[in-house]
């Protein structure tokens, strides 16, 4: 038998019935299902500290369970002493099995360690896409504490086939993600 992660589990028999039910829909294929969740970190200090891209691409590997790539300058900006091709950031693209099982652990474990946590706010793009800003790695426990040279952020955007945000909103929360309340 083949591993299925606990959230893919739970989207097949908690939320598309949900779903279905909510929004109407005629047939399964209809229902919106999250195609993949990027995690992006720019490292603009990696400028001055060439050490800080390596350091944030070896951190971003270990949080994600797959290899983070560097994102590379794409034209020179004077102001910022930035060169066409030099490394700013890092990111991965995380699809399938990796994809649930990083979003359970990002809701179980992760978001829960933020101190004065409330809640993520529910801002999408229009298009049912969503995506949250983190200003600490050290949320994550697969990072080492005592090995932290800097402290950075990261954003997370979740990529969804929902044609509107009410119905990316509505597929993000039944999975979990914890919204702050907001009115509708």
């Amino acid at each position: 038998m083949k591993y299925l992660p606990n959230l893919q589990k739970r989207y097949t028999e908690e939320v598309v019935p949900a779903l279905v039910k909510q929004f109407g829909y005629k047939s399964v294929m209809q229902v919106p299902r999250l195609q993949k969740i990027i995690i992006n970190q720019g490292v603009g200090q990696a400028i001055a500290d060439k050490k800080l891209i390596d350091i944030a691409q070896e951190e971003l590997s270990l949080i994600s369970g797959q290899k983070a790539v560097q994102t590379i300058s794409k034209k020179d900006v004077s102001n910022f002493k930035l060169r066409r091709g030099m490394p700013i950031g890092v990111k991965v693209t995380l699809r399938r099995e990796r994809m649930y099982e990083f979003m359970e652990r990002l809701i179980n474990v992760a978001l829960p360690r933020i101190r004065d946590f409330n809640g993520v706010t529910a801002k999408f793009d229009g298009k049912g896409n969503y995506t949250m800003g983190i200003t600490e790695q050290i949320i994550f426990p697969e990072i080492d504490i005592d090995k932290i040279s800097k402290i950075m952020g990261m954003e997370i955007t979740f990529v969804t086939s929902a044609p509107t945000d009410e119905e990316g909103f509505t597929l993000l929360k039944e999975f979990g993600l914890p919204f702050k309340n907001v009115k509708k």
